[in-house]
């Protein structure tokens, strides 16, 4: 069953030509928008694959399971990773063509649920993985979904966009990384799904902090336009891995026969890693909330000195106005107006008017 090394360089083609020296360079898709391939061997690293080699070496794989054949390696040990970029239009209908992948696969790329969970669907494990894009600026648009078919011989993995957790996996494999079955290739995505979240959290505390030492500065629309925005990201990274542990202890309930106990602990230890992620999610949401709260608070009392300093500084002003109204009209029996003292008799009465004013103002606030 083993067809020969693959070649160092695997051209966009499918040929497999090309310089050497360039390798699995490229992140750029190939035909059919093939992202990149590679086949894993027990104790060897993932080689690169070209769409044409894989699908010969699916063929070499059936071919030796049909009883009476000669299986030549064990098919368990060896396996292709596949990944596909979906904004490729043939994409997807060359993987249903040419792929053994089950219905349920094709069936969550058109899905409106995208929470992230696994399932066992016959022979297959079929994952949804939420995931933050390449570039993740707390935008709640740069969260993304990753659609994956695991079975015995191969993984197909699917995206829209280029995506953190998947990149740092296939970064991993171009370093020489060993993955004993397919379940161990979902098991190091999940780990790395999980590491990527904890940074997420840790960067979204810092935020949160420098939000809540500078909560008395003078900036604090800016505040509450930056924790909203953070907020907005958080329940949406809540929301759409919340079901993933519970998805994660049904399969390990009645997991699939081809998975290893070694696999199924694994799969028990990210289930414990992304509830702990998902508390600390929560917990900073409280804490955000709070904050909002406080800085409501805060601009309740900056809007209620503002209204009172208007009120304060109209009834200071209203005796003047009143006399100055009524000093002003142009009829006869104004009064003081032959005294040679009247300006100073006014302008001791609105001092007086103003005085008692402005007290009562104050008192009033005390």
């Amino acid at each position: 069953m083993n067809p020969g090394p693959a070649p160092a360089f695997a051209h966009p083609d499918g040929t497999g030509q090309g310089p050497p020296g360039l390798a699995g360079a490229a992140y750029g898709s190939d035909r059919h928008g093939l992202i990149c391939g590679f086949r894993f061997a027990a104790g060897q690293a993932g080689q690169p694959l070209a769409l044409d080699q894989a699908l010969a070496w699916l063929a070499e794989a059936r071919q030796a399971a049909t009883p009476g054949s000669d299986p030549g390696s064990d098919p368990g040990t060896d396996f292709v990773w596949l990944h596909f970029n979906l904004s490729d239009a043939s994409a997807e209908g060359w993987m249903q063509a040419r792929l053994p992948l089950p219905p349920e696969f094709f069936d969550a790329l058109h899905e409106g649920s995208r929470s992230t969970r696994i399932e066992d669907a016959g022979e297959h494990l079929v994952a949804v993985v939420n995931d933050v894009a390449f570039e993740f600026s707390f935008e709640p648009s740069e969260i993304a979904s990753l659609w994956l078919a695991v079975q015995p011989g191969l993984v197909v993995s699917a995206r829209t966009q280029p995506l953190r957790s998947v990149d740092r996996l296939r970064q991993a494999v171009k370093d020489g990384a060993r993955f004993a079955a397919p379940a161990a290739l979902l098991n190091h995505l999940l780990h790395d799904q999980g590491d990527v979240l904890v940074r997420i959290v840790r960067d979204a505390t810092r935020q949160v902090d420098m939000v809540e030492d500078s909560l008395n500065g003078e900036r604090v629309r800016v505040q509450r336009a930056a924790l909203g925005k953070l907020r907005r990201v958080l329940v949406r990274l809540q929301r759409l891995l919340a079901p993933e542990p519970g998805a994660l202890f049904r399969l390990l309930r009645q997991p699939p026969p081809w998975l290893a106990e070694d696999d199924l602990d694994e799969l028990r230890q990210s289930t414990e890693e992304f509830s702990l992620v998902l508390r600390d999610l929560a917990a900073l949401q409280e804490r955000i909330k709070l904050l909002q709260e406080e800085i409501t608070a805060q601009v309740g009392e900056q809007t209620n000195r503002s209204l009172f300093t208007l009120t304060v500084v109209t009834v200071l002003a209203l005796p003047i106005n009143i006399i100055a109204g009524m000093l002003g009209m142009n009829v006869g029996g104004i009064p003081l107006a032959d005294s040679p003292h009247g300006f100073l008799v006014i302008a001791l009465i609105v001092l007086t008017f103003t005085a008692v004013a402005g007290w009562l103002a104050f008192r009033r606030r005390d």
